[in-house]
């Protein structure tokens, strides 16, 4: 896979990196592919490990240490919950959240799959703020305070907002049909929805670098995300 590093940094001092992961790569090895992003970065920076993961399908801002104290000080970061992430999700569905917080436990079963579990699932927070209204969708701000596998997924699904393209917890392909009128795909083709994932960003990570200064970094929207966005504004009025 031809990789250009500097085209997705966003961040980069002697102990971190910060990379805007591209869609449809694993931060990890995965069976299914033939490469991930630490390898990736490895080529050009040999000894970083990865401080967090993001899902396969999501795009966004993902950490990187250089040396070995610089993970523990982002490790540590994460325990106590210090690091600040924030995602960007488009839902199906009309909502108005401000600052509505979901408090509830996630299992996560032999499957990969999680569920919502008072009994066997480990504490999970997530806190919600609408963005912008569209004609049937909503942009929705994720702030998650735990990190638990597929936690803002299971969490929008629960308030009934599933996120767009989102199969595996209730979402729905995003399909131009929906907005345009007299829509009109190629002759004896079928329509194709505008984005082939779930539509999740990770669109910042806050952290505090060696020196205890705080950092904010932005990871700008993919393509696909951006294209839809665009065609949802445009098509709303």
């Amino acid at each position: 896979m031809r990789f250009d590093l500097s085209r997705h940094l966003l961040f980069e001092d002697e102990d971190f990196v910060i990379v805007n992961k591209p869609e449809f790569l694993s931060t990890l090895f995965d069976r299914s592919s033939e490469t991930h992003l630490l390898q990736l970065v490895r080529n050009q920076y040999e000894n970083v490990q990865v401080c967090h993961r993001l899902d396969k399908e999501t795009s966004g801002a993902l950490a990187f240490a250089k040396n070995a104290e610089a993970y523990r000080h982002m490790s540590m970061q994460f325990e106590h919950r210090k690091v600040e992430k924030i995602y960007h999700a488009v839902v199906d569905g009309l909502f108005s959240y401000k600052n509505v917080s979901v408090n509830k436990s996630i299992h996560v079963l032999n499957t990969g799959i999680a569920r919502l579990d008072r009994i066997k699932g480990k504490e999970a927070l997530t806190i919600f703020n609408t963005l912008k209204l569209f004609k049937k969708h909503t942009l929705v701000e994720c702030k998650p305070v735990t990190g638990r596998l597929h936690q803002i997924r299971v969490h929008l699904s629960s308030l009934g907002a599933p996120i767009t393209g989102d199969d595996t917890y209730g979402g729905r392909p995003f399909y131009l049909s929906e907005y345009k009128k007299k829509y009109k795909s190629g002759k004896f083709e079928e329509e194709r929805p505008i984005m082939s994932r779930v539509a999740l960003h990770a669109r910042s990570l806050g952290f505090f670098d060696m020196k205890n200064e705080w950092h904010q970094v932005s990871a700008p929207y993919p393509k696909d995300i951006e294209v839809m966005l665009k065609q949802m504004e445009k098509f709303s009025t």
